[in-house]
């Protein structure tokens, strides 16, 4: 990747002048799940089209929701890919719910607050977290320089509190307040859905031409070659079961109670399918309790880039469970890697939301409704006796990833997107 000096305004490439980019998030490298491996692959992307880039991140933590060991510092400095990452210790919760997973983002703002920015032209905000992104603009409008701003939002909160039922009056009507005047104090915003930037516009007032809609793209590379019956028999996968893998975080917005009460059922009807929730999250142990006992469920852990295509490949089904009511707020990133698997999909999910609409875009998969584990037993068992229409599925899945999830396209987007913002600070 392109490394280019800070204080050299015209090492771009080309000769032409280089953006200074401040990327600010709380997820990065080397976490492997979630926004992390987004907001660290546009962060060398902006690297690579000649752009000054430097990243003010967390320690790693999710989604264990513990430091990994080697990180931890109060302060930290490294370069991943050719590209300055300064790492600031915050407030880590062991359980992440409500008021600890405000403090945690509070934290970080501060930190982000008090850090050194040096002079960037842009910064772009990754959000989640709103709350640390909040006090980042604070300190990014209260700067005599003021920097312009764009906001990357992955998840809309005051859509997720509602849905998730996390809050509902005063509390949801404060964060709806906190995500709109953040978004609104933006020079731009990008969103990763058409339905986000109708929402924002619509509902939170973000000015239409100030929002750019760029598709999260697939992180892994085109899967390679699995030994399909080495990876089955070392998890214990039997060639007459079919194995339903939902991977990524356990969380409340997951759902995946309504997982463990399909392999309950599956249990009592003797079906041949057994559950597999691969990953980690808050909700993992409250899981293992709620299924103990339950022969057809199997919990796996957090897996690096090659066992964890391997898994995909050699599931039968890959699902995606979302709480009911679950609809608008966020587009689960795990689909990008379940399309490049070209693996069919189930969407245990509302049909009218953006998870529905993103299966059958693809026409990569079936639906069924959030929060009923029999349906979702018998799509599986239907997917499962249709080999045919599993092959379709998970071909239709990859074709998908292959011509809209591309990462170049989406990175080459993005960044002529900062150069367009970019543009009135350099005549400033």
């Amino acid at each position: 990747m392109t490394s280019v000096d800070e204080d050299n305004p015209l090492a771009g490439l080309g000769g032409r002048p280089s953006i200074r980019v401040l990327v600010i998030g709380l997820n990065f490298a080397p976490e492997v799940t979630g926004i992390s491996p987004y907001t660290s692959s546009l962060v060398g992307g902006l690297a690579q089209h000649g752009m000054t880039v430097r990243a003010l991140t967390a320690h790693p933590h999710y989604p264990e929701w513990k430091i990994h060991d080697g990180y931890g510092r109060w302060t930290s400095s490294e370069v991943i890919n050719a590209v300055p990452v300064t790492r600031l210790r915050h407030y880590v919760p062991a359980n992440p719910g409500g008021v600890n997973r405000l403090v945690s983002e509070l934290s970080f703002g501060v930190r982000v607050f008090f850090a050194r920015w040096g002079s960037p032209d842009v910064i772009v905000m990754v959000s989640p977290a709103l709350f640390s992104t909040a006090v980042a603009m604070v300190r990014a409008r209260l700067s005599p320089k003021r920097p312009l701003v764009n906001v990357w939002v992955q998840d809309i909160y005051s859509l997720g509190i509602t849905e998730t039922g996390m809050g509902d009056g005063p509390v949801a009507k404060l964060i709806t307040w906190i995500e709109k005047v953040t978004l609104k104090a933006a020079a731009g915003v990008v969103v990763i859905h058409d339905r986000f930037g109708q929402h924002l516009s619509r509902n939170l007032g973000v000015r239409p031409e100030r929002i750019e809609v760029v598709r999260n793209w697939t992180h892994l590379d085109a899967t390679g070659a699995t030994d399909v019956a080495e990876t089955r028999a070392r998890y214990g996968w039997s060639d007459i079961e079919t194995v339903v893998l939902h991977a990524g975080n356990m969380g409340v917005k997951q759902g995946l109670e309504n997982v463990v009460d399909a392999a309950r059922l599956a249990d009592e009807q003797g079906s041949p399918v057994r559950f597999v929730l691969l990953g980690n999250g808050s909700q993992r142990e409250e899981l293992q309790a709620l299924g103990a006992g339950v022969s057809r469920l199997q919990f796996v852990g957090s897996l690096d880039d090659t066992d964890f295509q391997d898994a995909l490949a050699s599931a039968d089904v890959l699902l995606v469970n979302e709480k009911p009511g679950v609809s608008e707020m966020a587009v689960p990133s795990k689909l990008t890697s379940y399309f490049n698997a070209a693996r069919p999909v189930i969407g245990a999910t509302d049909p009218e939301g953006l998870t529905a609409s993103e299966i059958d875009a693809a026409s990569a998969g079936r639906i069924v409704l959030a929060g009923d584990p029999q349906a979702l037993l018998d799509s599986a068992l239907v997917l499962g006796g249709d080999p045919e229409l599993a092959r379709s599925l998970g071909e239709n899945g990859f074709r998908y990833r292959l011509e809209v999830l591309s990462e170049r396209a989406a990175i080459d987007k993005f960044a002529s997107w900062l150069r367009a913002l970019a543009k009135p600070a350099r005549r400033r």
